[in-house]
């Protein structure tokens, strides 16, 4: 059975020993080398074609975000797997973004990140739980935000559409049969709503909904 041929990239040496230390327990893995930042871990990409290549993303000169970009940019058939102290939504996504098979934090078990060394090398994606959850979370969050214009009552999306049709507050109040002051409070209430400024930016809004053409 062929090995998993694995490159070690950590700034930390004892974080390196570490890793080379757990993995080697398992027979199916081989150490190819190491890199210490950025660049030479591109370099070593080059040289020794691995599998995997475990990744930290902090690191001086070029970090591993940037490195991971350019070795999966240059050998597609390389899989990073990018482990990292850093757990939190923003790094998960740049991990995502910069073309990572994989994402483990660095608290995670060692049987974990052999399970997703061999997730990644297999073809698969591997996210570790809490940041599969964050991701979910995330996700969830932006679905349940309020869309602006979903906020305005029907009378208001009226009047929003009277405005953007060129429509001065006196005529809206007039074709309404509501007094200037009522149809006043109701421009200041969509404004305050869709957290616009003047009326230019209301035209604009409306032509984005639909509500009036662009010939309007």
């Amino acid at each position: 059975m062929s090995k998993v041929r694995i490159l070690i990239v950590d700034d930390h040496a004892i974080m390196r020993d570490g890793i080379r230390a757990l993995l080697s327990l398992d027979e199916d893995l081989e150490i190819v080398g190491e890199a210490s930042e950025g660049r030479e871990a591109i370099e070593k990409a080059r040289e020794l074609s691995p599998d995997v290549v475990v990744m930290d993303i902090a690191m001086p000169g070029m970090d591993g975000l940037e490195a991971t970009r350019r070795i999966v940019k240059k050998n597609p058939q390389i899989k990073v797997l990018v482990l990292t102290q850093h757990d939190n939504k923003e790094y998960i996504l740049s991990t995502i973004k910069s073309g990572a098979a994989g994402y483990v934090p660095k608290r995670a078990l060692g049987s974990e990140l052999v399970s997703a060394i061999r997730a990644v090398h297999r073809g698969d994606s591997f996210l570790y739980p809490s940041a599969a959850a964050a991701l979910i979370e995330d996700y969830r969050k932006q679905s349940e935000e309020v869309e602006p214009y979903d906020q305005l009552t029907p009378r208001e999306r009226e009047i929003l559409k009277l405005i953007a049709e060129g429509y001065t507050s006196r005529e809206i109040a007039d074709m309404l049969f509501i007094s200037l002051k009522t149809a006043q409070g109701h421009r200041a209430k969509i404004m305050e709503k869709l957290d616009l400024h003047n009326r230019t930016e209301l035209i604009k809004f409306a032509m984005r909904k639909g509500l009036v053409s662009m010939d309007s």
